[in-house]
């Protein structure tokens, strides 16, 4: 792993958990529920985005670029809305 990557690993695992932090201390007293869910939508379907624009559509890329296969990508991207017919 290079540098580079730490770096990026490091400042997005330091802005998710200052973001979880908020939400849970913005709860004012509720009980959360289905936090994994909420976060892992409103991370996956801008992530997907930004992969896909990288990729200029390519969605072969965009699974390799992943690690996933292309089959479970475009379940993803049909489950966000993101699927093009």
């Amino acid at each position: 792993m290079t540098t580079e990557n730490l770096n990026l690993e490091s400042t997005l695992s330091a802005h998710i958990t200052a973001v979880v932090e908020n939400h849970l201390s913005n709860l004012n007293g509720s009980e959360p529920n289905k936090l994994y869910e909420l976060f892992l939508g409103e991370f996956e379907k801008p992530f997907l985005t930004a992969i896909l624009k990288h990729t200029k559509g390519n969605q072969s890329k965009a699974a390799i670029m992943l690690g996933l296969n292309r089959g479970t990508l475009r379940t993803k991207l049909k489950n966000y809305g993101l699927l093009k017919k």
